[in-house]
């Protein structure tokens, strides 16, 4: 079931989560609150693509593998529709292959392997991301 928070619909402090490994998303959601962002964590793309058509994100930070709808599923759909909000990627594949095909898609401003790298550098990116 997603959680949803209050947002302002196109807010440059509210970040959209898109994670399924509940441990991860919660951490994120914590860390980016701390940060004065407003957050919501959405499980799969299916609920997320729905979800960003009322409540624009300055930026999503999206899981590859989920159910439902994957990652890579959920930008060709952004890209479908036109939707420019820049997304961070943070997966457990950690291969060359799947790095290139999401960069592919012009909204991808960072691909992190999620077992590799720290909380506070993906939120140091993704507020790098919003501030530019």
């Amino acid at each position: 079931m997603p959680k949803k928070q209050t947002q302002k619909t196109g807010s440059d402090k509210y970040v959209l989560i898109i994670e399924d490994e509940r441990p991860l998303a919660h951490a994120l959601e914590l860390k980016f609150r701390n940060e004065g962002y407003e957050t919501t964590v959405m499980t799969n793309g299916r609920d997320a693509l729905e979800h960003i058509k009322n409540s624009v994100p300055c930026i999503i930070l999206l899981d590859l593998i989920m159910p439902e709808m994957d990652g890579f599923a959920f930008l060709e759909q952004l890209q479908v529709a036109n939707i420019s909000t820049k997304v961070i990627v943070l997966t457990n594949l950690g291969q060359k292959e799947d790095e290139e095909r999401v960069r592919t898609y012009a909204n991808v401003v960072g691909y992190f392997v999620k077992s590799n790298t720290p909380i506070a550098e993906i939120v140091r990116k993704a507020k790098s991301v919003i501030s530019s």
